[in-house]
């Protein structure tokens, strides 16, 4: 039996990794700045977070969700003190795409209703209503596509007013990204964001904000809206809060009811997830990470606007899209196979992706901009 080829893959095996570097079977080492999709938050292999996950397994490492599991409450409680969500409720989940999935369907219950808004260049997941969110006809099978979702430009205030009179008394949320990731770290502005969490109090709509990516401090808040004025209905979060281990949540404002049977999982807040999450929140405390990625994120942002053939820079904290003037897959290539430093594309094919761990310093970001400052200069035309 063969895995199912559904990746192209680079000709590279990690096998070992610690902090912001992995290791291949033959022994060389790589900078990782792309985290796995930002899934690195607080390094490779943090000493505290293998102990903590490690301690765990020797306890107990599986039930279902039918017994008392007071480390669930010891997570949502750690999450509001970083957050600021005090209260709100928490609803554990294993990935981005089943925390969007459960937001999605807790708008519709709460409201009644079936239409969304979402946005051109958005990426909320693969599975059913979060791919029929995504702006990406590619991944949509032909079961996914509905007519319940509405695609508007990103920061189109008029736009929206103009399908909120259209479509408001349909309407049961709003979808938008903290920042929007895969579309090509594209930031939603403040006052955009605002007239989003207006138009849904206005038509009794919900505001789901997809911190999926933009979430746990990669932008020098815990949430990438926090550098913003609103507080949205829902809030969906994966990738940074396990470190690598598959957990996800979404935070639910307290007028949105709960009821037995409305929602489910198997798998989701298990003692091994709740481990490894709030390893991932006590490291980020202890350590200050937060502060770090707006820090070496003000930094590396700075410096590489100076960089030739650099078209714009976009970004909070350590959520970095760089926009070339040329395509940047080539560029991407040079930089992993002659000087062993990962980085991420987006669907905008000029613009190469940073979302480094948490935990980088600038010792690592010096030794990219010196990597990345050679590859551009190389691609260059030469002066005649």
């Amino acid at each position: 039996m063969n895995v199912f080829d559904v990746y192209p893959l680079f000709d590279i095996t990690p096998v070992r990794a610690q902090g912001a570097y992995v290791w291949d079977e033959k022994g060389d080492r790589y900078l990782d700045l792309y985290g796995g999709h930002a899934v690195i938050s607080i390094g490779h292999s943090h000493p505290h977070y293998v102990k903590r996950i490690a301690r765990q397994l020797y306890d107990i490492g599986f039930y279902s969700n039918s017994v008392q599991m007071p480390m669930q409450q010891e997570l949502a409680e750690k999450l509001c003190e970083l957050s600021g969500y005090h209260d709100y409720s928490l609803f554990l989940c294993n990935s981005g795409a089943e925390a969007n999935e459960n937001a999605l369907k807790l708008a519709s219950f709460h409201t009644g209703r079936s239409k969304v808004i979402a946005f051109k260049g958005a990426f909320h997941g693969r599975t059913s209503a979060a791919v029929a969110a995504t702006d990406d006809e590619k991944i949509q099978a032909p079961i996914n596509k509905t007519d319940n979702f509405i695609f508007l430009p990103l920061n189109d205030i008029a736009a929206f007013e103009n399908a909120l009179q259209e479509h408001g008394s349909e309407l049961a949320a709003v979808i938008v990204e903290g920042i929007q990731g895969v579309g090509g770290v594209q930031l939603p502005e403040p006052g955009f964001l605002q007239a989003l969490a207006r138009g849904c109090d206005k038509t009794g709509a919900l505001l789901i904000l997809d911190e999926v990516q933009s979430g746990h401090g990669r932008s020098g808040k815990f949430f990438a809206h926090q550098h913003t004025d609103l507080k949205p209905h829902l809030i969906t979060m994966a990738k940074g809060m396990g470190n690598g281990f598959p957990v996800a949540g979404v935070l639910i404002n307290p007028q949105i009811e709960a009821k037995h049977g409305m929602l489910g999982t198997t798998f989701g807040g298990n003692y091994l997830a709740c481990a490894a999450a709030l390893a991932v929140l006590e490291v980020m405390q202890e350590e200050k990470l937060m502060e770090n990625a707006h820090n070496i994120g003000q930094r590396l942002m700075h410096e590489l606007r100076h960089l030739p053939g650099v078209k714009e820079v976009r970004g909070e904290g350590l959520m970095i899209g760089v926009e070339l003037d040329k395509p940047c897959a080539a560029i991407r290539k040079q930089l992993l196979e002659e000087h062993q430093i990962f980085t991420g594309s987006s669907s905008n094919k000029n613009t190469l992706r940073l979302l480094p761990p948490l935990c980088i310093g600038m010792r690592e970001v010096d030794a990219f901009l010196t990597a990345f400052e050679a590859v551009l200069y190389q691609t260059e035309p030469q002066a005649i």
